[in-house]
């Protein structure tokens, strides 16, 4: 009798021990972002950024109000349709983008002429000193990550059949703002602009 409870105890054990992982063993990458064709999203490639929910139309583009600055984020059905853009993680040595990943977002070419600011990398910014939200916008600056570009920081994560964007930086967060969801908001002008949401913009990856 003796014995045979010995005996389970070690099986127990065994199992445990198989379960658990060894000490310093490193943990398992995040899984890649996968593009409309099944393929891993990857760094130095340009992608469209377009809607995975109803209207299908338009896609990720820049916009202003009346051509003023600031240039910001917008989505859904935009006249101009999906602006090709580039992600670039933190660690710029990873030829994949992954999910739960820091990641710098920037377009190719904003076609802004660049009136209000040399960068294309999107940031997160209160679009106006009477806004509540705060808005994805251009101006941001790559990598040096840190307390200086904690706005510059985006994230992809899984949603529902798609992806969200997400705002939550692991570089260096303070708090300063909220960790959210980025979503849609549109403005008297019509402009459906990025930012800090409850409800997700639902998207896909589509090889520019």
């Amino acid at each position: 009798m003796k014995m045979t409870l010995l005996l389970a105890l070690l099986v127990v054990l065994a199992i445990a021990l198989s379960t658990k992982p060894l000490p310093g063993a490193a943990a398992s990458a995040p899984e890649p972002v996968l593009d409309t064709s099944g393929k891993k999203v990857r760094t130095n490639v340009a992608y469209n950024v377009i809607p995975a929910s109803y209207p299908y139309n338009g896609g990720v583009s820049i916009g202003s109000v009346n051509q003023s600055c600031p240039f910001y984020v917008v989505g859904g059905d935009s006249s101009n349709g999906p602006l090709p853009l580039y992600l670039s993680p933190v660690n710029e040595k990873k030829g994949v983008i992954r999910v739960h990943t820091d990641l710098n977002i920037y377009f190719l070419d904003p076609g802004t002429d660049e009136v209000c600011s040399d960068s294309s990398v999107w940031m997160l910014k209160d679009y106006d000193s009477s806004a509540t939200q705060k808005f994805v916008t251009l101006g941001g600056a790559m990598g040096n990550p840190g307390k200086e570009t904690l706005a510059d920081w985006f994230k992809i994560e899984k949603y529902e059949d798609a992806y969200k964007f997400y705002y939550c930086p692991n570089v260096y967060y303070d708090g300063s703002y909220p960790c959210s969801d980025i979503g849609i908001s549109e403005d008297e002008y019509g402009n459906k602009r990025l930012t800090l949401s409850d409800v997700p913009y639902k998207v896909w990856f589509q090889h520019a």
